[in-house]
């Protein structure tokens, strides 16, 4: 009886090892194209809105697919509710190589990325359409047939007390950014954190001359909201974000020490954001799918949209902005 068993295990193992080596051919259906947006309209500044489409999983990711993925020919109408205006596109293909250096404060990409790939923006130079506190902007963006909504309010931003670098440990001339903070007493704020280095790199950097970050960056787990802390006073720190497509030394995790950290002799624009429920939702789904890695232990999670006919965010952000010099 053993035997038997003995063998009908060998037989098992053996159509199993049999069955991994088998190749399946899976034919994909042909399905209708996801668009995606992506827009921010901060308080005082212009709106800037990116329309693309949705990358298949087994698709490849290069430089040609991602600047493919930037559509140019979308309408993109705002509106405050009292008057609408059909925002401008601007591709970085049409630019002259001296621009792309005014390009890169506007949009947030290294000038280097932009010289690379034809990305297309939808954005308005009328210094009237400026984000406002407290007035909630609608989104309509019309891509071939699909048409797409989405509606966010700038909350007026909730000062922060007073911030600060320091280094914690025995860091020496790296540190992160701390603040003392009060919330209101008022439940359902939300908040998300940016930082911005202004100085100059020094001779001896690599990328000397330039500024060291071109636009605000948030690092992962920049957003919550006041479920726990609503009324309350508190101290909060914050690490360094790196900008995506960044090339800089002092942005590689597991090889540069700088990485993550501020430095002394730098000075940092903060700014702590006031935005609405649903932005809260949808950012820190996202976040928290990166901050995940794939793990198989990690909960599962679905991203968050407030786009509705496509995926993606547009986020209203109210703003309190201050400067620190760490020293």
């Amino acid at each position: 009886m053993s035997r038997l068993f003995s063998f009908a295990l060998l037989v098992f193992a053996t159509c199993l090892i049999s069955g991994c080596q088998q190749e399946i051919d899976v034919e994909l259906p042909d399905v209708d194209p996801v668009y995606v947006v992506e827009g921010t309209i901060v308080e005082g500044e212009a709106p800037i809105v990116f329309v693309g489409e949705a990358v298949g999983y087994f698709d490849p990711v290069d430089a040609n697919s991602i600047g493919q993925a930037f559509l140019p020919g979308a309408l993109v109408n705002l509106s405050d509710g009292v008057t609408e205006v059909e925002l401008d596109e601007l591709c970085t293909s049409d630019l002259p190589p001296e621009l792309l250096e005014s390009a890169e404060e506007i949009l947030g990409f290294p000038d280097s990325v932009l010289a690379a790939l034809d990305l297309c923006v939808y954005t308005s130079f009328d210094p009237m359409w400026r984000g406002t506190a407290g007035v909630t902007y609608a989104l309509d963006v019309t891509v071939e047939d699909a048409s797409m909504q989405a509606t966010t309010t700038i909350i007026p931003a909730v000062s922060v007390d007073s911030a600060w670098f320091q280094s914690p440990g025995t860091l020496d001339t790296l540190g992160l950014m701390y603040a003392q903070f009060t919330d209101p007493d008022t439940l359902g704020n939300a908040y998300r954190w940016f930082a911005k280095r202004i100085n100059l790199r020094p001779a001896w950097d690599p990328l000397a001359g330039q500024v060291k970050d071109a636009d605000f960056i948030a690092p992962l787990g920049s957003v919550t909201d006041d479920a726990f802390y609503n009324g309350l006073s508190f101290e909060f720190s914050a690490f360094r974000g790196v900008s995506a497509g960044s090339s800089a030394w002092d942005d590689e995790f597991g090889v540069s020490p700088e990485a993550g950290y501020f430095k002394v002799g730098d000075t940092v624009v903060v700014r702590l954001c006031s935005i609405d429920e649903p932005v809260f939702q949808a950012i820190r789904s996202y976040e928290t799918l990166i901050l995940s890695q794939g793990s198989p232990f990690a909960p599962p999670a679905n991203m968050v949209t407030n786009v509705e006919g496509g995926i993606g965010l547009w986020a209203g952000y109210g703003v309190w902005q201050d400067t620190v010099i760490c020293q």
